[in-house]
């Protein structure tokens, strides 16, 4: 399926798939790092025909705008993007659906959708709620240590290996990115191909770079830090599907705690033995629990 390109109402230009029905009902998937749309491509392959798919590869990826500056990457301009991008192809309601960094946009898509009616309903994978993640990172030592990568992600003395070997230089060194059976050959060839786009590669870490979140180093001391609180944000209304898998060693279930009393139409479903890249890890699972949601929401 061909990408279109779609110029937003800032001047970002973003490569999107758009497909089904114009008359459907809408879901807008946002993808995470490292990846791309194509994160989805099984989720868009079955809900395709019943409902308009749209996927762009959003901001610092692939062939979409890639501004060079950290700035340009702070969460209000990701979430900002989404909403432009439902103006510009003439959405004006819609779910969303996001895994990982896009799971993280979704939060705030829905948080602030919710509002004027526009996002209906939300579905995310393995993405950390801002509410609860900063709180995890201060007091539980298996988050923190898992999170340690996004403070190398975040360092400039990186820099130089990602000019010379790509992202995959700095994904290897780091977090031992390897082969995943689930994955077919050629989308990791795919990646590997877009991980050599140096200019892509640092639109990517600028999403770790430019978010606000801290990642104490693993010897700082455990506890909430003096005067600190959770961020003033509402509970999110709408209906809300939470899809987790239970072996992502970047996220573990701690995340889970507490989600309830933040988001009173929850339904969780958990995926035992299943990694991160849960959307095409149980591609058969999410189908299946998106399935049950998008009916009975």
């Amino acid at each position: 399926m061909a990408l279109i390109r779609v110029t937003l109402a800032n001047g970002i230009e973003l490569d999107v798939l758009d497909t089904g029905p114009r008359d459907a009902p809408v879901l807008i998937f946002l993808h995470g790092f490292p990846e791309s749309h194509r994160t989805w491509r099984h989720q868009i392959r079955h809900f395709s025909d019943l409902f308009r798919c749209i996927a762009p590869d959003q901001r610092g990826y692939r062939g979409s705008s890639k501004p060079q500056d950290v700035a340009s990457y702070t969460p209000d301009k990701l979430i900002g993007d989404v909403f432009q991008l439902a103006d510009a192809l003439g959405v004006q309601h819609f779910t969303v659906v996001g895994h990982d960094w896009g799971g993280a946009i979704a939060w705030g898509v829905a948080l602030m959708g919710q509002m004027s009616g526009r996002v209906t309903r939300a579905i995310v994978a393995n993405a950390p709620h801002p509410a609860i993640f900063q709180q995890l990172l201060y007091t539980d030592p298996v988050q923190r240590e898992a999170s340690q990568y996004m403070r190398a992600f975040r360092d400039p003395a990186n820099d130089a290996l990602v000019r010379e070997h790509g992202l995959g230089g700095l994904l290897l060194k780091v977090v031992k990115w390897e082969r995943s059976p689930a994955m077919e050959p050629e989308e990791r060839d795919a990646l590997m191909h877009d991980w050599q786009d140096r200019d892509a590669a640092f639109g990517m870490l600028n999403w770790y770079r430019a978010s606000p979140i801290d990642v104490p180093t693993p010897d700082a001391p455990y506890g909430l830090p003096e005067g600190w609180t959770p961020p003033p944000l509402p509970k999110l209304t709408i209906p809300t599907l939470l899809i987790w898998a239970l072996a992502d060693l970047a996220l573990p279930p701690c995340n889970l705690d507490g989600m309830d009393a933040i988001i009173p139409q929850l339904t969780v479903v958990k995926m035992p033995g299943c990694g991160h890249f849960v959307p095409w890890e149980a591609p058969a699972a999410v189908n299946a629990a998106m399935d049950a949601f998008l009916k009975g929401a």
